[in-house]
């Protein structure tokens, strides 16, 4: 379930989520439990270390409950991690909904990233992080992380468009470095203030691309 973003006169267009993906299973009560547990172990202790006796204590139910609504630990993990990329693309299209210049829309999504990180990710980016334990492209969660940050790029193209239309994918490339770069240093703890650091280097990239916006 993704979020689209109301457009306005010469706005960039918000990319929809991938029509094909991984497998998803219908959360139930009994399912939603499940994963809540989990969303909270594997982002506070790593994929790896989360074993399914652990997530079924959490959550109150029997592993044969658990493995009766998801089949695996992978499936778990690929909802998960859909789950937290939904929950950010709902969160981030309220920011691009307030915006109303091309430049203001790029910069709303370090704003929105500033935000969401204080909120939700006291240990860095879910993605980020799961992307150093699953290294294999035939894990079925793989597709979750990658297209994320597809999107991630997509997304910040399509609002470079406006300002340079002759650059939009290389300027777009720039600004999603800068993002990316943000959240890592912020999920370490380089430095503070990673991520508005990010964004007063995209604001001066955004000022060079297009000075009269």
């Amino acid at each position: 379930m993704s979020e689209h973003v109301k457009r306005e006169p010469d706005a960039a267009r918000v990319p929809d989520a991938a029509e094909a993906g991984p497998r998803r299973v219908p959360l139930t009560p009994g399912a939603r439990k499940v994963l809540e547990a989990a969303g909270r172990l594997f982002y506070e202790r790593g994929i790896h270390a989360v074993g399914v006796d652990l997530i079924a204590a959490e959550a109150g139910v029997t592993k044969k409950t658990l493995y009766d609504r998801f089949g695996s630990k992978d499936q778990i993990v690929v909802e998960y991690l859909a789950d937290r990329d939904e929950r950010w693309r709902a969160f981030l299209a309220g920011y691009l909904e307030r915006s109303r210049s091309p430049r203001s829309r790029a910069l709303a999504v370090f704003d929105a990233s500033r935000d969401w990180a204080e909120r939700s990710l006291p240990r860095g980016c879910s993605m980020i992080n799961a992307h150093a334990e699953i290294t294999d492209p035939g894990h079925p969660a793989y597709a979750v992380i990658t297209g994320q940050k597809t999107w991630m790029l997509e997304l910040f193209t399509d609002l470079a468009r406006p300002l340079a239309p002759r650059r939009a994918k290389s300027l777009g490339r720039s600004l999603m470095l800068l993002h990316e770069g943000g959240l890592v240093a912020y999920g370490m703890g380089i430095f503070p203030d990673a991520i508005e650091h990010a964004r007063q280097d995209a604001r001066a990239l955004l000022r060079a691309a297009a000075p009269a916006d």
